[in-house]
């Protein structure tokens, strides 16, 4: 088959073991990232199988009315920047891996990662001592404090332990099989959304992007926090209202935010609002981004293709894509 893998930045793909899979297939791979239209169309004219990095690449009913090709779309986690329906009507399977039972504790250890970056400061001290500066402030511990995870899916979860294992009173908001879940696991949960966001000193978001979830924070929630208070986001920025982080940022509650995603990735914008506070510390989308994790998900991807191609497809979304055209 003749497959083409997008955004794949720094040629990474063609370095990993699980490579090797598409050795009998045609690939092309792309290290830029375009959302043209016309452009896309163009680069994908011929392929079979279309290989997604998770959601760098939107795809979309004209895209996909004009690739004729298009048999498979292979991917892994979640899909809305995917048209479904638009695939199925055309017979394009996709195929994405949902990993049931397992997280991505890459992205769990980048949480934790901007948790202590941001808490003692680590970002901007870098940048004062290589400026000249001896110490421009400080920063605040994490033992006896209360960490907030609010979604408590696998990901929360694997937060919830390092907060566990720095001596962090672990507080959980959710829906409630998810705040069973928690309890059964040993942490608290909080007795409303009101004062889940008035107790915590960190307050983690972990839920995927769906219509129920998209603006589940409001202004309202983050007027709440404390200033003292740091809300990480490493899921996804539609979590938060639009507008919401930057001006609570800017009223000072929270008094500090860490963040690895944007309304529209990527940003190249030097003047980004974000980027502009120092109480803010900025990641690029890098949660599930190393060797590990990649091979993980590619083995994944890659497996999709391989099914396909041998006539019995895997993780399909779209199962009526598989369906004889009516006559």
């Amino acid at each position: 088959m003749k497959v083409t893998i997008l955004d794949d930045y720094f040629d990474t793909l063609r370095t990993l073991e699980c490579f090797r899979k598409l050795a009998e297939h045609e690939v092309t791979v792309w290290n830029d990232h375009v959302q043209d239209l016309d452009v896309l169309a163009e680069r994908l004219r011929d392929t079979e199988a279309l290989v997604l990095i998770r959601e760098r690449t939107k795809i979309r009913a004209p895209l996909i009315a004009r690739l004729d090709k298009l048999k498979l779309i292979s991917q892994r986690s979640v899909y809305p920047h995917i048209d479904i329906d638009a695939c199925t009507a055309r017979g394009i399977v996709v195929s994405s891996s949902q990993h049931p039972g397992t997280p991505s504790y890459a992205a769990a250890e980048l949480t934790w990662g901007l948790v202590l970056a941001a808490m003692r400061q680590i970002p901007q001290q870098m940048a004062a001592l290589k400026a000249g500066h001896w110490q421009i402030g400080v920063g605040q511990s994490l033992r006896g404090k209360t960490l907030g995870i609010f979604g408590y899916g696998r990901i929360g979860a694997a937060v919830a332990g390092y907060g566990r294992a720095f001596g962090t009173k672990v507080l959980v908001w959710a829906r409630e099989p998810s705040l069973e879940r928690a309890r059964a696991d040993g942490y608290a949960t909080a007795p409303s959304k009101a004062e889940f966001f008035g107790a915590c000193d960190v307050l983690s978001l972990h839920m995927r992007l769906v219509d129920a979830t998209r603006g589940i924070v409001t202004a309202a929630d983050l007027a709440r926090m404390k200033p003292s208070a740091l809300l990480v986001n490493t899921s996804r920025a539609p979590l938060i209202a639009p507008g919401a982080l930057l001006a609570a940022l800017q009223a000072g509650r929270p008094g500090m935010a860490a963040v690895d995603v944007y309304e529209e990735e990527p940003v190249r914008d030097r003047d980004y609002a974000l980027f502009a506070l120092d109480n803010v510390v900025c990641t690029p989308h890098i949660g599930y981004v190393t060797r590990d994790e990649y091979e993980l998900q590619f083995t994944d991807i890659f497996d999709q293709i391989l099914a396909y191609a041998a006539g019995k497809p895997i993780n399909v979304v779209n199962p009526q894509a598989l369906e004889p055209p009516a006559r």
